[in-house]
Formats: C-alpha cells, sequence, structure tokens
C-alpha cells in the first residue's frame, strides 16, 4: 500500500458523500491506496435550516428561508442526477437526522478492519438513501455492525461513554482543523472540498503524471 498520507470525511446524511463513495473506493482500489475514513458529522440546521416531512411527502415543519430551499433543492437534483449514472436510489430524507450514532458505529467498525468498515458503509449508505434506515436507533447501528461482520461485543457501552466521547473530540478537531463539509479530501495536508475533486486527487495519488485535470463532473468509473 502506498506510505502517502490521504483521507476522506464522510457523513451518511449527505448525498454528495454518498455518490462519492465507490469512485472513491476505486482510488484505493486501483492505485493500493490506503484511505483513512473519518466521520464528519454535520450540523445541518446551523446553515441550511431544518424541515420535516409528513407521511404524505408534504412540508410538516420548516424554518428555512427561500433562499435555503433553493439551496437544498438544486443539491438533491444535482446528486439524483450523478446518482442515475451509477443506478443509486436517492431518495430525499425526510428530516434533518442526527447521524452522529451512525458515525460512531464507523469508528467502532473501522476499528476491527477495512472489509468491515466498507460493507458497513456500504449498508448504511444504501438503506438509508432508500429511506429503509434508522439511524438514531442504537439497537439499528449494533445490527448493522454485526451484518458487517465486525465484532459488536461491548458496543452498547462504548456508545454512550468513549464512543461519544471519541467522536465528540473528533469533530472539534476536525472543524478547527478547517474542514467543514464532506466529501472532503485531504492528501499530504492540502483540503480538497468536494466530489468534483476525485480526478485531482487521483492525478496526485498517482504521482501527478502528465498534465493536471480540471475540475469536472464525469461519471467517475474509475
Amino acid at each position: 500500500m502506498s506510505e502517502q498520507k490521504v483521507s476522506v470525511y464522510i457523513d451518511y446524511k449527505s448525498p454528495y458523500a454518498f455518490i462519492a463513495k465507490d469512485p472513491t473506493y476505486a482510488i484505493e482500489d486501483q492505485l493500493g491506496i490506503a484511505i483513512d475514513w473519518r466521520p464528519l458529522t454535520l450540523d445541518i440546521p446551523s446553515y441550511l435550516g431544518s424541515a420535516r416531512l409528513d407521511d404524505k411527502g408534504k412540508v410538516a415543519e420548516s424554518n428555512r428561508t427561500p433562499q435555503q430551499w433553493s439551496g437544498v433543492k438544486y443539491a438533491y437534483r444535482d446528486a439524483r442526477r450523478y446518482a442515475a449514472l451509477s443506478d443509486y436510489t436517492l431518495r430525499g430524507t425526510t428530516k434533518i437526522w442526527d447521524s452522529s450514532l451512525a458515525s460512531i458505529g464507523m469508528i467502532w467498525t473501522k476499528a476491527q478492519g477495512p472489509v468491515q468498515l466498507r460493507r458497513y458503509c456500504d449498508i448504511v449508505y444504501e438503506r438509508f438513501w432508500k429511506r429503509e434506515l434508522d439511524i438514531e436507533n442504537p439497537e439499528v447501528i449494533e445490527g448493522l455492525i454485526n451484518e458487517a461482520g465486525a465484532d459488536t461485543d461491548g458496543f452498547e457501552g462504548y456508545l454512550v461513554g468513549d464512543g461519544r466521547r471519541i467522536h465528540d473530540e473528533m469533530q472539534a478537531r476536525i472543524f478547527a482543523a478547517g474542514v467543514f463539509g464532506v466529501p472532503s479530501y485531504v492528501v499530504d495536508g492540502e483540503l480538497f472540498f468536494g466530489r468534483e475533486h476525485l480526478p485531482m486527487v487521483r492525478w496526485l495519488l498517482d504521482g501527478s503524471k502528465g498534465n493536471a485535470p480540471d475540475i469536472a463532473y464525469h461519471e467517475f468509473a474509475g
């Protein structure tokens, strides 16, 4: 595996991080790069407001401005556009979820190996964006870890003890370091925010051969 240092920050409630997952796997697999996957639990209401839909998909509660609604609606249209290229199902969420439990589950699973971590990420992302997953339920998160092939012995206590402390301290350090959104890539200390930078990330990790790529939204097949 490469000795080059590269990290990716993700949040399971981010549609952009979801559609960047498999292209990031491709970089790992094709270049032999060990990417350090890290959770960044976004506080979306702090900058995009919050809203909740009813059972019929109508807005039941909202404190968003018209400008914030425009940004949210465009983000989903844009994400679905690229999700369709890979036949992903990406349904808009019915509320702003607290994804911290899923992030703690990620930290726990990551400690047990990259195979388990990748499987965990796949399960969480796929089911969450099909609206089939309650990521605020501790028992659900523990079940997902088990399904991913990771040991869950002691996870219940970890979730409310060391896991919560590690997660919260990690979030403070991440924001202090200037990482503010997902997906974000840090290559040898340089920050790249957004999946549109994946061609540049790949180019840097592959030894900067040839001309540097322009920022573009290609299919990210590899």
